[in-house]
Protein backbone atom coordinates (compact mmCIF):
# COMPACT_ATOMS: atom_id res chain seq x y z
CA UNK A 1 0.00 0.00 0.00
CA UNK A 2 1.37 3.47 -1.03
CA UNK A 3 2.80 5.45 1.85
CA UNK A 4 1.93 9.06 2.27
CA UNK A 5 4.47 10.79 3.91
CA UNK A 6 3.95 14.24 6.02
CA UNK A 7 5.23 17.92 4.14
CA UNK A 8 7.81 17.99 7.46
CA UNK A 9 9.47 21.06 5.89
CA UNK A 10 6.41 23.23 5.48
CA UNK A 11 5.03 22.02 8.88
CA UNK A 12 8.74 23.24 10.22
CA UNK A 13 8.46 25.95 8.57
CA UNK A 14 5.47 26.67 9.69
CA UNK A 15 6.27 26.11 13.23
CA UNK A 16 9.64 27.74 13.06
CA UNK A 17 8.10 31.45 12.27
CA UNK A 18 4.98 31.29 14.00
CA UNK A 19 3.25 34.24 16.33
CA UNK A 20 1.66 33.37 19.31
CA UNK A 21 -1.59 34.55 17.94
CA UNK A 22 -1.40 32.01 14.69
CA UNK A 23 -2.40 28.73 17.54
CA UNK A 24 -5.68 28.14 15.17
CA UNK A 25 -4.52 28.25 12.08
CA UNK A 26 -0.96 26.08 13.46
CA UNK A 27 -3.82 23.62 14.68
CA UNK A 28 -5.10 23.08 11.45
CA UNK A 29 -1.93 23.13 9.48
CA UNK A 30 -1.17 19.83 12.17
CA UNK A 31 -4.61 18.23 12.21
CA UNK A 32 -4.11 18.08 8.19
CA UNK A 33 -0.45 16.96 8.20
CA UNK A 34 -1.74 13.75 10.65
CA UNK A 35 -4.64 13.20 7.69
CA UNK A 36 -1.99 13.20 4.80
CA UNK A 37 0.44 10.97 7.15
CA UNK A 38 -2.58 8.29 7.51
CA UNK A 39 -3.72 8.41 4.12
CA UNK A 40 -3.03 5.06 2.05
CA UNK A 41 -2.26 3.45 5.06
CA UNK A 42 -3.63 0.41 7.55
CA UNK A 43 -5.46 2.16 10.59
CA UNK A 44 -3.38 0.02 12.81
CA UNK A 45 -2.22 1.17 16.20
CA UNK A 46 1.23 0.56 14.70
CA UNK A 47 0.64 3.05 11.52
CA UNK A 48 -1.03 5.43 13.54
CA UNK A 49 1.73 5.89 15.92
CA UNK A 50 4.12 6.27 13.11
CA UNK A 51 2.04 9.26 11.92
CA UNK A 52 2.19 10.96 14.88
CA UNK A 53 5.71 10.52 15.63
CA UNK A 54 6.03 12.20 11.65
CA UNK A 55 4.26 15.08 13.20
CA UNK A 56 5.42 15.57 16.28
CA UNK A 57 9.02 15.57 14.94
CA UNK A 58 8.76 18.46 12.82
CA UNK A 59 6.48 20.07 15.17
CA UNK A 60 9.46 19.70 17.80
CA UNK A 61 12.45 20.94 14.85
CA UNK A 62 10.11 23.72 14.21
CA UNK A 63 9.47 24.99 17.80
CA UNK A 64 13.16 24.62 19.08
CA UNK A 65 14.04 26.70 16.13
CA UNK A 66 11.74 29.18 17.15
CA UNK A 67 12.37 32.22 19.11
CA UNK A 68 9.28 32.46 21.41
CA UNK A 69 8.81 32.54 25.19
CA UNK A 70 7.98 29.18 26.82
CA UNK A 71 4.39 30.35 27.33
CA UNK A 72 3.73 31.04 24.18
CA UNK A 73 5.94 27.64 22.55
CA UNK A 74 3.48 25.67 25.61
CA UNK A 75 0.77 27.34 23.74
CA UNK A 76 2.17 26.46 20.50
CA UNK A 77 2.40 22.93 21.27
CA UNK A 78 -1.18 22.51 23.04
CA UNK A 79 -2.55 23.71 19.71
CA UNK A 80 -0.77 20.47 17.52
CA UNK A 81 -1.79 17.97 20.25
CA UNK A 82 -5.22 19.58 19.77
CA UNK A 83 -4.71 19.28 15.81
CA UNK A 84 -3.67 15.38 15.99
CA UNK A 85 -6.33 15.02 18.35
CA UNK A 86 -8.97 16.23 15.37
CA UNK A 87 -7.18 14.29 12.87
CA UNK A 88 -7.49 11.05 14.79
CA UNK A 89 -11.53 11.93 15.51
CA UNK A 90 -11.64 11.36 11.71
CA UNK A 91 -9.82 8.18 12.19
CA UNK A 92 -11.91 6.95 14.60
CA UNK A 93 -15.20 7.74 12.95
CA UNK A 94 -14.20 6.04 9.67
CA UNK A 95 -13.78 3.11 11.60
CA UNK A 96 -17.08 3.56 13.49
CA UNK A 97 -18.90 3.78 10.00
CA UNK A 98 -17.23 0.89 8.79
CA UNK A 99 -17.06 -1.15 11.83
CA UNK A 100 -21.07 -0.45 12.10
CA UNK A 101 -21.82 -1.21 8.47
CA UNK A 102 -20.53 -4.47 9.33
CA UNK A 103 -22.76 -5.29 12.06
CA UNK A 104 -25.54 -4.06 10.41
CA UNK A 105 -24.98 -6.84 7.85
CA UNK A 106 -24.23 -9.61 10.99
CA UNK A 107 -20.84 -9.68 11.35
CA UNK A 108 -19.58 -11.49 14.16
CA UNK A 109 -17.00 -8.88 16.11
CA UNK A 110 -14.85 -11.75 17.71
CA UNK A 111 -13.73 -13.14 13.67
CA UNK A 112 -10.20 -11.98 13.73
CA UNK A 113 -9.79 -9.03 11.92
CA UNK A 114 -12.89 -7.26 13.79
CA UNK A 115 -11.60 -8.18 17.13
CA UNK A 116 -8.44 -6.57 16.67
CA UNK A 117 -10.03 -3.71 15.57
CA UNK A 118 -12.08 -3.15 18.26
CA UNK A 119 -9.75 -3.80 20.91
CA UNK A 120 -7.35 -0.95 19.15
CA UNK A 121 -10.09 1.46 19.68
CA UNK A 122 -10.08 -0.08 23.42
CA UNK A 123 -6.22 1.08 23.10
CA UNK A 124 -6.92 4.26 20.87
CA UNK A 125 -6.47 6.91 24.41
CA UNK A 126 -3.09 5.00 26.09
CA UNK A 127 -1.86 4.83 22.67
CA UNK A 128 -2.53 8.37 21.60
CA UNK A 129 -1.07 9.47 25.20
CA UNK A 130 1.99 7.26 25.03
CA UNK A 131 2.63 8.88 21.67
CA UNK A 132 2.86 12.28 22.59
CA UNK A 133 4.86 11.72 26.24
CA UNK A 134 7.79 9.87 23.84
CA UNK A 135 7.26 12.95 21.38
CA UNK A 136 8.16 15.38 24.01
CA UNK A 137 10.81 13.15 25.71
CA UNK A 138 12.84 13.10 22.67
CA UNK A 139 12.24 17.00 21.82
CA UNK A 140 15.66 17.65 24.13
CA UNK A 141 15.81 20.22 27.27
CA UNK A 142 14.96 23.73 25.08
CA UNK A 143 11.37 22.08 24.88
CA UNK A 144 11.28 19.89 28.07
CA UNK A 145 9.83 23.03 30.02
CA UNK A 146 6.66 24.12 27.07
CA UNK A 147 6.16 20.32 27.02
CA UNK A 148 5.48 19.94 31.14
CA UNK A 149 1.94 21.35 31.07
CA UNK A 150 0.89 20.26 28.39
CA UNK A 151 1.45 17.06 28.87
CA UNK A 152 -0.57 17.28 32.36
CA UNK A 153 -3.23 18.52 31.12
CA UNK A 154 -3.31 16.01 28.28
CA UNK A 155 -3.04 13.31 31.29
CA UNK A 156 -5.78 15.55 32.97
CA UNK A 157 -8.24 15.91 30.64
CA UNK A 158 -7.62 13.26 28.14
CA UNK A 159 -8.38 13.06 24.42
CA UNK A 160 -11.63 13.84 22.52
CA UNK A 161 -10.70 10.81 19.81
CA UNK A 162 -9.80 8.39 22.61
CA UNK A 163 -12.96 9.05 24.76
CA UNK A 164 -15.01 8.22 21.52
CA UNK A 165 -13.08 5.49 20.63
CA UNK A 166 -13.78 3.86 23.70
CA UNK A 167 -17.47 4.85 23.55
CA UNK A 168 -17.52 3.75 20.03
CA UNK A 169 -16.09 0.17 20.98
CA UNK A 170 -18.62 -0.13 23.97
CA UNK A 171 -21.16 0.39 21.43
CA UNK A 172 -20.22 -1.57 18.63
CA UNK A 173 -19.86 -4.81 21.55
CA UNK A 174 -23.27 -3.95 22.27
CA UNK A 175 -25.06 -3.66 18.88
CA UNK A 176 -23.27 -7.12 18.29
CA UNK A 177 -24.82 -8.58 21.10
CA UNK A 178 -28.44 -7.12 20.25
CA UNK A 179 -27.62 -8.49 16.90
CA UNK A 180 -27.11 -12.41 18.36
CA UNK A 181 -29.84 -12.01 20.17
CA UNK A 182 -32.20 -10.71 17.67
CA UNK A 183 -30.56 -13.56 15.47
CA UNK A 184 -29.38 -11.24 12.95
CA UNK A 185 -26.68 -13.44 12.58
CA UNK A 186 -27.72 -15.17 9.25
CA UNK A 187 -25.77 -14.68 6.11
CA UNK A 188 -22.71 -15.37 8.06
CA UNK A 189 -20.38 -16.15 5.16
CA UNK A 190 -21.31 -13.39 3.41
CA UNK A 191 -20.47 -11.41 6.84
CA UNK A 192 -17.30 -13.32 7.09
CA UNK A 193 -16.19 -12.08 3.46
CA UNK A 194 -17.18 -8.87 4.20
CA UNK A 195 -14.60 -8.81 7.71
CA UNK A 196 -12.04 -9.76 5.58
CA UNK A 197 -12.45 -6.40 3.25
CA UNK A 198 -12.64 -4.56 6.60
CA UNK A 199 -8.68 -3.28 6.21
CA UNK A 200 -9.53 -1.83 3.10
CA UNK A 201 -12.91 0.05 4.10
CA UNK A 202 -11.13 1.87 6.54
CA UNK A 203 -7.55 2.39 5.49
CA UNK A 204 -6.41 6.24 3.48
CA UNK A 205 -8.32 7.96 5.79
CA UNK A 206 -8.78 11.79 4.30
CA UNK A 207 -11.19 14.54 5.45
CA UNK A 208 -14.76 13.73 4.28
CA UNK A 209 -13.89 9.62 4.50
CA UNK A 210 -16.99 8.98 7.09
CA UNK A 211 -19.14 11.12 5.19
CA UNK A 212 -17.98 9.37 1.46
CA UNK A 213 -19.05 5.81 3.20
CA UNK A 214 -22.12 7.41 4.80
CA UNK A 215 -23.29 8.45 0.92
CA UNK A 216 -22.23 5.10 -0.69
CA UNK A 217 -26.04 3.70 0.69
CA UNK A 218 -25.20 2.50 3.54
CA UNK A 219 -27.03 4.15 6.19
CA UNK A 220 -26.53 4.54 9.55
CA UNK A 221 -25.59 1.30 10.21
CA UNK A 222 -24.71 1.35 14.01
CA UNK A 223 -26.74 -0.78 16.06
CA UNK A 224 -29.53 -3.64 15.30
CA UNK A 225 -32.90 -3.21 14.93
CA UNK A 226 -35.77 -3.46 17.72
CA UNK A 227 -38.28 -6.02 17.48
Amino acid sequence: MAKSLVDADALIAQFRSASAQQGEQLRKAVSAATLQALQGRELTLKNIRAALKSVTDAVNTGMAQSALPTADAESLLDKAVAGMDDALLKAVEANRVALGQLVAQGADLREQHLAKAVADLEKFEDMFMGAVRKAAAGAGDPMATPWGPVLEKLQAGGTASGSRASATAEQLLQDMQAAVRSSRAAGLKAAQAMAESYTAMVSGVLLGMAEALQQGGSGKGGGAKKK
